[in-house]
C-alpha cells in the first residue's frame, strides 16, 4: 500500500491502478478538473482518468442530461489534450443512465 511522504501512514486508494489519486489529492484538485465537476466524479487529469471517464460515463448516477452534456464535453477537452481518440461525438453513445452494476457500490449501500 502506498505512504504519505516519508510516513508510515498509508494513503486512502479511490481505485488499485498505478495512476490512482488518493483521497487528498483528489480534495486538492481544481473542479475543472472533473468530468463532473459538481459532484467532483471522475477526474481529468491524465489520459488513463479520461479513458477510465469515458469506461465509467453510464456509471455515474443522480445527474441530469445537462450535466451529463457538460461531462461529455468536459471529457472531449481533456481527451483532446491528452491525446486520447474517441470516436463518440455524444454523450448518448457513452449511455444516459447507470446499467452496469458496481459490486462494491452496492455493498456500500
Amino acid at each position: 500500500m502506498a505512504t504519505t511522504h516519508g510516513s508510515s501512514t498509508p494513503k486512502s486508494r479511490s481505485h488499485d491502478t498505478e495512476n490512482a489519486l488518493s483521497t487528498d489529492e483528489r480534495k486538492h484538485m481544481n473542479e475543472a478538473t472533473y468530468a463532473f465537476p459538481k459532484q467532483r466524479k471522475e477526474p481529468l487529469n491524465d489520459a488513463s482518468h479520461v479513458r477510465n471517464a469515458i469506461a465509467r460515463f453510464d456509471q455515474v448516477k443522480d445527474v441530469s442530461d445537462r450535466e451529463r452534456e457538460e461531462a461529455f464535453k468536459n471529457i472531449k477537452a481533456a481527451a483532446k489534450k491528452h491525446g486520447v481518440e474517441m470516436k463518440e461525438t455524444s454523450w448518448k453513445q457513452l449511455g444516459g443512465e447507470p446499467h452496469t452494476e458496481n459490486a462494491a457500490q452496492k455493498r456500500a449501500s
